[in-house]
């Protein structure tokens, strides 16, 4: 219910800047505001995931590590809402739904198949997805998946709402400083 009621009232107080950044996406670059990737969520199943686009509209629909030069396929506005992870916004609309919570690991796009198997093994897909999480404080972009598969499977058996306010205060600080951002 936290997640429900929190993510209602952000969706409230960032409606103007929401509306603002989605005329930006447009105005800089074809297509639409928001970009929809299909993606895994609790006992994986599939739901859709919002997302100010930040790439252009040609981009493959694959992990961004997985693009030979990510770089050539951002938006013109594209690095600065990544880095500012501004673009993580529309996720909101997944926590007031049910889909996603505020903490849980990282939604896998529907074809990251490794990820999704590892978590799967590991019992990880019984937990929402979330907008952050405990890899994403422990290095984000950066870490392999195995990696990211361990530090799920430690949130797992540690979550807590202290835990949890702990992972988004992180968030918090490695969002000022983009800190393990590298696309």
């Amino acid at each position: 219910m936290f997640d429900v009621i929190l993510a209602m009232t952000l969706l409230i107080a960032f409606l103007l800047p929401m509306i603002v950044i989605a005329l930006f996406v447009r105005i800089t670059s074809s297509g639409p505001a928001i970009y929809w990737s299909k993606r895994v969520g609790r006992y994986s199943e599939h739901f859709m995931m919002p997302k100010f686009r930040s790439m252009l509209r040609e981009t493959p629909q694959v992990a961004t590590d997985k693009l030979l030069e990510p770089n050539k396929y951002l938006s013109p506005i594209g690095d600065f809402l990544r880095k500012s992870s501004i673009d993580e916004l529309p996720q909101l609309w997944c926590i007031a739904k049910g889909d996603m919570s505020f903490v849980g690991p990282r939604p896998a796009l529907f074809n990251q198949d490794e990820l999704i198997a590892m978590r799967k093994i590991a019992g990880v897909d019984t937990l929402r997805p979330g907008l952050t999480g405990w890899a994403q404080v422990n290095g984000r972009d950066e870490l392999p998946i195995p990696v990211k598969v361990e530090f799920d499977i430690e949130y797992l058996h540690r979550q807590s709402f202290f835990f949890d306010l702990k992972i988004m205060s992180k968030t918090l600080l490695k969002v000022i400083s983009q800190d393990g951002i590298t696309h």
